[in-house]
């Protein structure tokens, strides 16, 4: 191991003992996959070292076998001479012959899991309580010296701490001297801070924790999973690893949703990739792998994936993978689950951030070291040293009832009715000296999905695979013209009775802190500082918000019947327009479009008027970048393929598509409606949009009154309101 990671380790530790000597309350935090468990072993003996009267009781906060997986790493360290002073006992429910607990004195280290301390378990029922009473009392009776009880002082250590245990806190005072928060994300309360920590970019910058390389935004899982076997063979060629990829899925409803639509198919495309689902029920766990199905209960998949030789390629989980399990070969993450906890995010994404070749990280080169502190993630990612903001609909039921945005996908070509493959290819003459084989393999991993999905419905014998290679230029170009042609390819995102689905802006998103700030009060969002200053990735966002901020504010019309009111506070704000921004994070809100591969678009900002009409921008900019290195030529097609995507889809949507392009500082913005093309300046957008066309929504009094009777009656007089309109 590195002399650099023993050293920091070991700074944390002697800044824990020192601390502890004189605080009876502190918190450490250190991230996933920097030796947590070991450095509290270390703190631990060091303690023990000078104080034999001190017994430690390690409470793992989190579900599942976190206590085991602690009790084994410390019995590994002594075993293995790290540790000397250390006795560790797993607390467990066996029952010793009586219906209560039993727990034995002669340790001095015990770890405890949850689900034995929550509220109604056994060892709430009086057990752990006359426990900590004989570690910790001590009675002399009438000059006799007879001692009952063991004079101990009892540190609590609260393993992951971000996890609330009111039933172990209530016996704090009484029984505990000094308890110890560990944990990657731990959970102040007021006027608590961190006393030690070992912050990720120490842990990065010397290779003790992998860096994150985000996936990008427009990457759908078969873009993920292509890079997946991209690494794959050279983790295992350089680091003599077998890598893995985790997959998080919801843990409610959505999750048999996401399985099935955006899972599955692509596992099902990629025969050669083993996978397994990991959920709560054991009844609903699966695996392609028929060793693991025929020869290891299901009960031993964790612990076999965690190996560096496992074979399990994808594994895919839903809550349950957040803490308590190690798995360091695993470097890719793709998370699809929505999320509401950003401790949650950081514990997930610790999962592949541990280095697979720590013990002997110094003998690799250069290149291989690379590759083992590397990481990828979709989905969420880590901002450490960025200040990121947590946001929150103001008004939940307004914006999911009045900003319902339909979204767009590209269907796949296997789908095109007028295309067959076998009826392609039959047209393409066979050619009597075919290019080298490995000019044609890099030709076929060089193509999209598509066109290798195509190559194994055809490629079926060898001379068929030749042939096809030989003719993936003319294949690739099909794909091209059919995705291309948003008229073919585009269709709605639909429910399975072919119903739309109607998107919202999702109830919680983040985003980080940057120098273009502005400060808005009339959008949907607010912040949980109720701060009204909110920060934007570029001049171009933060300009064209306050466009949207200063149109919103204006009172354009106060005309009821022309106004789409649905809800008490746009009865009392009729003339407050529903707007905000897109934030990546959880939102549902996007449009795939095609360029050299399928990608999505993820709006900037979204709008409904005063007359129900949805607007939708991608802001862009033409002016350069001190910070941004763009690569022109790509950032001139993606305006081009953005452009015919958003012209569909206004057809198909009946919405109304924006590209604000910002030059200097003035716009050029091009508007898409019902696949109308339009170059509008500033002042012709501001204007247009105040105008009620033919198509805006009419609600007429009485529907306004009859919703008002069911829903508002508590609120205001209704025949006093009627009166109004």
């Amino acid at each position: 191991m590195k002399s650099e990671i023993i050293e920091l380790q070991n700074r944390a530790i002697s800044e824990l003992v020192a601390k502890s000597k004189y605080m009876d309350e502190l918190t450490f935090r250190a991230p996933t996959g920097s030796g947590k468990t070991f450095m509290m072993a270390k703190f631990m003996d060091e303690i023990l070292e000078t104080n034999e009267d001190v017994i430690f009781l390690v409470s793992t906060l989190s579900k599942g076998g976190l206590a085991k997986q602690n009790h084994e790493k410390f019995l590994e360290y002594l075993q293995k001479g790290f540790v000397k002073n250390i006795n560790p006992y797993l607390v467990n429910s066996d029952i010793n012959g009586e219906e209560r607990l039993f727990i034995p004195t002669g340790y001095n280290v015990y770890s405890l899991p949850r689900d034995l301390y929550k509220a109604g378990g056994r060892l709430m029922q009086g057990s752990m309580e006359s426990f900590l009473q004989e570690l910790t009392s001590y009675f002399d009776f009438s000059g006799t010296d007879v001692s009952i009880g063991l004079n101990k002082k009892v540190y609590l250590i609260r393993d992951e701490s971000h996890q609330a245990t009111h039933n172990l806190d209530t016996l704090a005072s009484t029984y505990f001297s000094k308890v110890f928060n560990f944990s990657a994300t731990p959970k102040l309360q007021k006027r608590q801070e961190i006393d030690v920590k070992i912050t990720d970019e120490e842990a990065e910058n010397i290779g003790l924790i992998k860096k994150v390389v985000p996936g990008s935004a427009f990457d759908s899982f078969e873009d993920a999973i292509k890079l997946f076997k991209e690494k794959k063979d050279i983790y295992n060629k350089f680091l003599n690893v077998h890598p893995c990829m985790i997959v998080q899925i919801s843990n409610k409803d959505k999750a048999e949703d996401e399985w099935n639509t955006t899972i599955k198919p692509v596992l099902d495309k990629n025969q050669d990739l083993k996978w397994m689902l990991i959920v709560d029920k054991l009844k609903d766990c699966d695996t392609n792998d028929v060793y693991k199905k025929k020869k290891v209960p299901l009960f031993k998949w964790k612990e076999y994936a965690k190996n560096n030789q496992d074979t399990t390629d994808i594994i895919i989980f839903k809550l349950a993978i957040s803490e308590g399990w190690d798995i360091p070969r695993a470097c890719m993450l793709y998370q699809i689950r929505d999320t509401d906890s950003k401790q949650l995010d950081e514990q997930v994404m610790g999962r592949v951030r541990r280095n697979p070749r720590l013990t002997d990280f110094e003998n690799l080169s250069k290149d291989a070291q690379t590759l083992a502190t590397t990481s990828w993630i979709w989905g969420v990612m880590p901002q450490p040293d960025k200040t990121v903001f947590e946001v929150n609909l103001i008004d939940k039921k307004i914006v999911k009832e009045g900003l319902k945005i339909k979204t767009t996908r590209l269907k796949s070509l296997k789908n095109r009715k007028e295309f067959n493959i076998e009826k392609f290819m039959d047209n393409i003459q066979d050619k009597i000296v075919y290019q080298d084989i490995f000019t044609l393999y890099k030709k076929f991993r060089n193509s999209s999905n598509m066109v290798k999905e195509l190559s194994e419905e055809y490629s079926n014998t060898v001379k068929r695979w030749f042939k096809f290679n030989e003719s993936i230029d003319k294949i690739r170009k099909n794909c091209d013209d059919f995705y291309c042609d948003y008229k073919q390819s585009m269709i709605i995102n639909s429910d399975t009775e072919g119903k739309p689905i109607m998107e919202t802006l999702p109830n919680i998103s983040y985003y980080v802190d940057t120098v273009e700030k502005l400060d808005i009060n009339n959008w949907v969002w607010l912040k949980r500082d109720e701060t009204e200053e909110f920060a934007f990735d570029s001049e171009a966002e933060k300009k064209w918000a306050t466009i949207l901020m200063q149109l919103c504010s204006e009172n354009i019309d106060n005309n009821f019947n022309d106004r789409v009111v649905m809800k008490f506070s746009d009865i009392m704000n009729f003339n407050r327009y529903l707007w905000g921004k897109n934030y990546t994070n959880n939102s549902n809100i996007k449009f795939e479009y095609y360029m050299n591969g399928n990608h999505f678009s993820y709006p900037d900002f979204v709008l409904k008027d005063s007359y129900g009409r949805i607007h939708i921008f991608e802001v862009k900019s033409v002016n350069k970048s001190k910070n941004v290195d763009v690569d022109e030529e790509e950032y001139k097609n993606k305006i081009i393929q953005l452009k015919e995507c958003y012209k569909q889809a206004s057809i198909l949507t009946d919405q109304i598509f924006y590209l604000p392009i910002m030059s200097g500082n003035d716009w050029n913005i091009i508007q898409f409606k019902k696949g109308n093309e339009k170059t509008l300046r500033k002042v012709q957008f501001v204007e247009d949009i105040k105008i009620k066309d033919e198509n805006s929504i009419k609600i007429d009094s009485h529907s306004i009154v009859e919703s008002l009777n069911k829903e508002l009656a508590a609120h205001i007089d209704i025949e006093k309101m009627a009166k109004v309109f």
